[in-house]
């Protein structure tokens, strides 16, 4: 019994330690004509080490352990059973809403431009992350194709100024509208499939997507992409350093020193707006009918369809505006990056959003934000962690499907909780109840 645990803890142990050699163990050196390959410094190798060590030791007690994944799960449970006064008093929510919200607007003053630059980029995958969970959190269709809409967002702003010369808050509606219409029109095929071929066709739409950009030259620059986006600008008045033509300057108007940094605050808070009011506009979609509607679908399509819910509506509706938010989100980053190309939407960006939506909890608004900040942030504020981003998302879902399937913070449904002394007598009744039906019936 003991030498069948060693085996079993010893399995992990070394399929880790054969991964992590290739990955993090070997350095590829290119000085020579004939590349070498040679072994990491003895720190690295330390550190493989002794991850396999832990890893070996860890699975060899841990049915001894009494902190398993019951207790994490506990640990990590819900708000409202860590913390009941934040949902007794409405209140104190509002204040403390209400500060989070102003403490957003006024971070970026006293901000360095690359960490308010930073905040763009979280909101930008917030924003999609939350476009992504109208349709896999709340209608249960598994999109895996949604950077498609993100890319029609993006090249919609870029196209619509080039050939068309509209500023960026024209773009901005017809991005979202462009975007919203294609999620309708790719609502249409997938209305009779669902789970696995649903995957599978989204995913060829976004494939489709990308290399007609990519081969397109003469519309979209092919591979090049398009370049010298301009940025957004205030009722005509432009945050660069000299204003074009008939044109007039931030700084000129204020009477200021000219600061690179005004149009990355200027779109940082374009972005926090539109996230704000897409928050808004998804809670009250889903207190409406075609919210329920949504979930019902989520829960059992066929149910659905026997209440005389029209599935039709509900998918399509679904597609539409999620699609909508992520063409926004694409018009944001056209105007952040100031160039484009399709290599900026491949599938590892549809897997990054929907990692967002499965590890903040599907159809949690608030899970989805928290979970898109830290994807979002962490190869940016951590450099090293770029290398292994991939490895990383891989271990952590992993981890998050092993011990907290439903997400960092899962949606809470409504429910009504009865009192303690209710049970109580309910459970007393119940019993004199039942004599008294056995005593009239004998």
């Amino acid at each position: 019994m003991t030498q069948s645990k060693a085996f079993n803890a010893l399995i992990p142990a070394v399929l880790f330690l054969l991964l992590s050699i290739p990955l993090m163990g070997l350095q590829l050196n290119q000085g020579q004509i004939i590349p070498t390959v040679t072994l990491q410094d003895n720190s690295t190798l330390v550190g493989i080490a002794f991850s396999t060590g832990f890893i070996f030791l860890f699975q060899l007690v841990r049915e001894k352990i009494p902190f398993n994944g019951s207790s994490i799960s506990n640990l990590i449970s819900s708000p409202a059973q860590r913390v009941p006064s934040l949902h007794k008093h409405d209140s104190f929510k509002k204040i403390l809403t209400v500060l989070l919200i102003a403490s957003l607007f006024i971070w970026p003053l006293f901000s360095s431009r690359g960490a308010v630059d930073l905040g763009i980029h979280i909101l930008i995958y917030v924003l999609l992350g939350l476009g992504l969970n109208v349709v896999v959190g709340l209608a249960g269709l598994l999109d895996l194709g949604f950077v498609g809409f993100y890319a029609v967002g993006a090249y919609g702003y870029a196209l619509l100024n080039q050939y068309f010369g509209l500023d960026f808050w024209t773009c901005l509606l017809f991005s979202g509208a462009l975007a919203a219409l294609f999620g309708f029109i790719l609502g249409f095929p997938v209305l009779r499939l669902r789970g696995d071929y649903l995957a599978i066709v989204t995913l060829g739409f976004g494939e489709i997507i990308r290399i007609l950009l990519n081969n397109w030259s003469g519309l979209t620059g092919g591979p090049n992409g398009i370049g010298q986006i301009p940025p957004a600008t205030l009722f005509g008045i432009e945050f660069s350093r000299n204003a074009s033509e008939g044109g007039t300057t931030f700084h000129e108007l204020l009477g200021i020193s000219y600061s690179g940094s005004h149009k990355v605050i200027f779109l940082y808070l374009i972005a926090l707006v539109i996230t704000l009011l897409t928050v808004w506009v998804i809670n009250r979609l889903r207190n409406m009918p075609i919210g329920r509607a949504w979930e019902a679908l989520r829960e059992d399509d066929i149910a659905c369809q026997s209440l005389g819910m029209n599935k039709t509506t509900i998918k399509l509706s679904a597609f539409t505006i999620g699609a909508m938010f992520a063409g926004l989100a694409g018009t944001l980053f056209a105007a952040r990056m100031s160039h484009i190309s399709p290599e900026s939407f491949t599938f590892i960006e549809s897997a990054m959003i929907l990692a967002i939506v499965v590890l903040g909890g599907m159809g949690s608004q608030f899970g989805v934000i928290l979970a898109a900040i830290i994807i979002a942030s962490l190869p940016e504020l951590v450099r090293d962690f770029e290398q292994y981003r991939m490895l990383m998302f891989g271990v952590m879902m992993v981890v998050m499907m092993a011990w907290r399937p439903q997400g960092l913070m899962p949606m809470k449904r409504p429910h009504i909780e009865m009192r303690k002394k209710e049970l109580e007598e309910r459970a007393h009744e119940a019993p004199e109840a039942t004599n008294t039906r056995k005593a009239q019936a004998a």
